[in-house]
């Protein structure tokens, strides 16, 4: 059995070498192959909480990390917090700047998972709290190397000493109206020294807890330094969101009844195969309501009570039947941390008139969007976009403070437009 183990793990993970070099990166990242299904959340007893933001505020500090090491055996896993930017760059801060205790912490809390035919070690990790807010990398590594990457991950803590008002005007405007969506609101900063808001103050936005389409250091269309207060109203496109379309699904929390738009389920293998319905692009269709989780997903297992250790990795294959187009197509989401890379690009098969593309996935419940990487057509061409779909933005505001040197979050902020 543990040499038919040993097979399964070389044959899914035969392009391990890749990742002799590795170089840091600021951003959500897997640095090996094996490293699956990272969660970092505020931790709470309510129903599935790591959908939430990794983002906290400075009087509760309740951050977990869990992630799934594909091995039969555990390794010898470091956690460590690099200080940041606004703009996600290392900051000038030393580790006694942020930290009251020693920033290198042993991994210990893990548990093994109880599947037959692809096992893997779970990891759970408390972040330790922080002595000032702000943005934050957690990085793991191995047997105390640092260079020895395993995983990033982006996290925020915020002292909320910045209000945030909101008008009601969401939508786009002239011919943008129907694919767009822009938030306006008025940031107020009484009690902070700030001298030059332009300089002082910067604010970034992001949809549904997405890194990759964020506006980065949005400027005010108007400063009311006479009652402390920061106006951000956008009728320019490029600082409005394309709305895009709510989020494909597939269920597979139970592989004994697997769920809505999943097709046949190969067990004959090991893992299985399991085989999404054929979908279609919906170009040029119009808008369909229903409840999506904006790009995330939920590690379920209805099988068993406890889907964390308990869950099954299998092979997802996914098909879009449609012509071939100019650019690569992608299958997109929280999943894939909304990156774009091999693990989840598609091929097309020009005997189907389909796109392909086939990533292990642990059981659970899923969203996600067929996404277009082409210099001539938008990112969401083959989902269309439309201003009544449900998003969610956050909008976070940062002070430069001279004392500590460093970018304080001091808001975080939560919009929904149109919420069901």
């Amino acid at each position: 059995m543990r040499i038919a183990i040993l097979l399964v793990l070389t044959l899914v993970f035969s392009s391990f070498s890749v990742f002799a070099q590795k170089k840091l990166v600021f951003t959500d990242q897997a640095y090996e192959e094996q490293i699956k299904t990272i969660l970092l959340y505020p931790a709470s007893e309510a129903a599935r909480a790591n959908l939430q933001p990794a983002a906290v505020p400075f009087q509760k500090q309740n951050l977990l990390l869990e992630f799934d090491d594909i091995q039969d055996s555990r390794n010898n896993y470091s956690a460590k917090l690099i200080h940041c930017t606004y703009n996600w760059t290392k900051s000038t801060l030393m580790d006694l700047d942020f930290m009251s205790e020693y920033n290198e912490i042993t991994l210990n809390d893990y548990e093994n998972s109880s599947s037959l035919f692809l096992p893997y070690v779970h990891y759970r990790f408390e972040v330790p709290r922080v002595k000032i807010p702000g943005n934050y990398l957690l990085i793991i590594y191995r047997d105390g190397d640092k260079e020895d990457l395993i995983l990033s991950k982006r996290m925020m803590v915020y002292d909320p000493r910045a209000g945030l008002m909101q008008d009601n005007q969401l939508l786009g405007n002239g011919a943008l109206q129907a694919t767009n969506q822009q938030i306006n609101f008025t940031v107020s900063y009484q009690g902070l020294q700030v001298l030059n808001p332009m300089e002082m103050i910067h604010v970034v936005i992001r949809q549904n807890q997405r890194w990759d389409n964020a506006r980065m250091d949005v400027k005010p269309s108007f400063i009311r330094e006479d009652v402390s207060q920061l106006e951000y109203r956008f009728f320019d496109q490029d600082k409005q969101f394309s709305a895009g379309n709510e989020f494909r699904f597939v269920d597979f929390r139970s592989l004994n009844f697997p769920g809505q738009n999943t097709g046949t389920l190969n067990r004959s293998t090991k893992p299985f195969e399991l085989y999404v319905q054929p979908e279609k692009s919906r170009e040029g269709l119009a808008y369909a309501q229903y409840k999506d989780l904006n790009g995330g997903y939920a590690i379920e297992n209805t099988d068993y009570q406890d889907g964390y250790v308990s869950g099954n990795y299998i092979f997802v294959n996914f098909q879009l039947t449609t012509r071939q187009v100019n650019g690569e197509v992608y299958v997109n989401g929280a999943l894939n941390n909304w990156q774009r890379n091999d693990d989840n690009r598609m091929t097309y098969n020009p005997a189907k008139s389909a796109y392909e593309a086939r990533m292990l996935l642990k059981q659970g419940w899923y969203n996600y969007e067929y996404w277009t990487e082409s210099k001539t057509l938008p990112g969401n061409y083959l989902e269309g976009s439309h201003f009544e779909t449900e998003n969610s933005y956050d909008v976070l505001v940062y002070y430069k403070s001279l004392q500590p040197n460093a970018d304080l979050l001091i808001g975080y902020f939560s919009i929904a437009v149109n919420p069901r």
